[in-house]
């Protein structure tokens, strides 16, 4: 029973890329708002009712990929290791991805990756619906910085500070890249923008702490 189980969601999860990778191949071609869902759906090869039990919306089409990243902040701090802290965590976290060239830290110059987050920032339906996930994002990480021993309020607005800070730092290096900076060339700076965002946060924040952390 569990293998069946196990083999039905794998396929329903092939489904779902086949879906989302079809939709953006045709978006990046010929422009998000000149794309129908109906086209999507054939060039899939699913129907439009199979096609909305995945992606309710056309924006969830794109935007799913940064939907699964939206609580990544919350499960650094919780997974961090004992006595270290939550800043110190993200912050290492994040010169782990610029080192890596992850796409999600706007460090990525290969040209689909260059090519979709310009539709992203470009296309207004998607920069709007792009502000919930960030929301979203901001009231899980202020769960686990409640839990990590944070009054409530700091938790909220440190955990603002935190994601608009990254999205930022990433919309800063797809601007450079954008315009033709190479991920290499741009490394260093990204560097130090991101151990500069850091530095502006941490003063005092440790005192501002509670108690210690809950379960």
């Amino acid at each position: 029973m569990n293998q069946r189980m196990g083999l039905r969601e794998s396929k329903k999860e092939r489904t779902r890329e086949t879906i989302s990778a079809t939709a953006i191949r045709l978006f990046l071609a010929r422009g998000f708002d000149q794309v129908s869902i109906t086209e999507i759906a054939a060039a899939a090869e699913v129907s439009r009712r199979t096609l909305f039990a995945y992606f309710p919306t056309k924006e969830d089409l794109v935007l799913h990929r940064f939907a699964d990243h939206e609580s990544e902040a919350a499960r650094i701090v919780r997974a961090r290791a004992v006595g270290r802290r939550p800043l110190d965590a993200l912050r290492e976290a994040l010169l782990d991805a610029l080192a890596r060239r992850d796409p999600n830290t706007g460090l990525n110059d290969t040209p689909e990756v260059v090519a979709f987050l310009t539709m992203v920032f470009d296309t207004e339906s998607l920069a709007a619906r792009l502000t919930r996930y960030l929301s979203r994002g901001i009231e899980a990480l202020t769960e686990a910085l409640r839990k990590a021993g944070f009054d409530p309020l700091v938790a909220h607005l440190v955990a603002a500070q935190v994601i608009v800070v990254q999205r930022q730092l990433a919309d800063m290096n797809h601007a450079c890249l954008a315009d033709g900076e190479s991920a290499d060339d741009r490394y260093p700076e990204a560097v130090r923008a991101a151990r500069l965002a850091f530095d502006l946060l941490d003063p005092g924040l440790e005192a501002r702490r509670t108690g210690t952390e809950r379960p």
